[in-house]
């Protein structure tokens, strides 16, 4: 027995570093050709010889790549986008959460088949939807970035409501109960009690939003276009655009520069991420 546990202990060791390996290699390669003079990812190795900041250099000096500018409308649009999801995610779980009221049901059984089908089915839809838009109030217009948010807003909003919800059905209603009798409104009984007490799966929902809309190219490809007004994911894309000479040097300097935020934010955070994914699974 003894020496079948050792095997099985050596096996999945084994499969273990196999997955680590196959997952840590294509980044340590990024990271190399960052700092390697040659142009092509071919022509790169793990350990370059010798070491260079040229591609970063490029990459910030190069007038027809502002890449600055797309690094400022990435975040600001990731930002605003977290704030008005939270808000609106937040309030509307309160609301299904707390109170009674007719479609109540209705509205649940949207939201679950709203979280079911895949956002992407509804490009063209949402394309043709922004430039109508456009028309009547140019602000949220395709092309724009208040079109954009406002299509990340709405693409959030369904499962990310389902999970704050039962966030706060694990909460006694009679913390309410006691606050209503006390003479508090409902407004200072979610703000004053509720969210101090929801915090953890707020902080989780903001994070993993901002990793997905900082990191989305899709929807930002569909609806920016310009040189100026594109994100930092779709700028990137456009140094791929440059027909066969390609320098891969100065876009995998682009993708480490462009990762660091949502890097940082990660592991600064991963706690109350996993605060948030696991204090609100027991039905107190």
């Amino acid at each position: 027995m003894k020496k079948q546990r050792i095997i099985v202990t050596t096996v999945k060791y084994l499969i273990a570093l196999v997955l680590i390996t196959f997952a840590a290699l294509p980044f340590l390669w990024i990271v190399a050709t960052s700092f390697n003079a040659a142009r092509s990812l071919l022509g790169a190795t793990i350990i370059p010889s010798v070491l260079t900041m040229n591609n970063y250099r490029d990459l910030l000096g190069d007038s027809n790549f502002p890449f600055g500018t797309w690094m400022l409308n990435s975040l600001k649009i990731s930002s605003v986008s977290v704030c008005l999801i939270v808000l609106l995610t937040c309030i509307s779980a309160y609301a299904l959460s707390r109170f009674r009221f007719k479609g109540k049901r209705e509205v649940m059984m949207g939201i679950v088949i709203m979280s079911i089908f895949p956002g992407i089915l509804a490009m063209v839809a949402i394309s043709f939807m922004m430039q109508q838009f456009g028309n009547y109030i140019p602000l949220i217009g395709s092309n724009t970035h208040g079109g954009l948010i406002c299509v990340y807003v709405a693409g959030s909003m369904s499962i990310n409501v389902l999970m704050v919800k039962s966030y706060i059905d694990s909460i006694a209603v009679e913390l309410d109960e006691s606050a209503l009798i006390e003479g508090a409104s409902y407004w200072q009984v979610f703000w004053r009690i509720i969210f101090p007490v929801i915090r953890p799966i707020v902080i989780t929902v903001a994070i993993l939003v901002f990793m997905s809309t900082y990191g989305d190219f899709v929807v930002a490809n569909l609806l920016l276009k310009g040189n100026e007004n594109v994100t930092v994911m779709v700028g990137i894309f456009q140094f791929t655009q440059q027909g066969n000479d390609i320098n891969w040097g100065i876009i995998t300097a682009g993708t480490i520069l462009a990762a660091l935020p949502v890097v940082v934010l990660f592991f600064m955070s991963q706690k109350h991420i996993l605060d948030g994914l696991t204090l609100g699974a027991v039905k107190e």
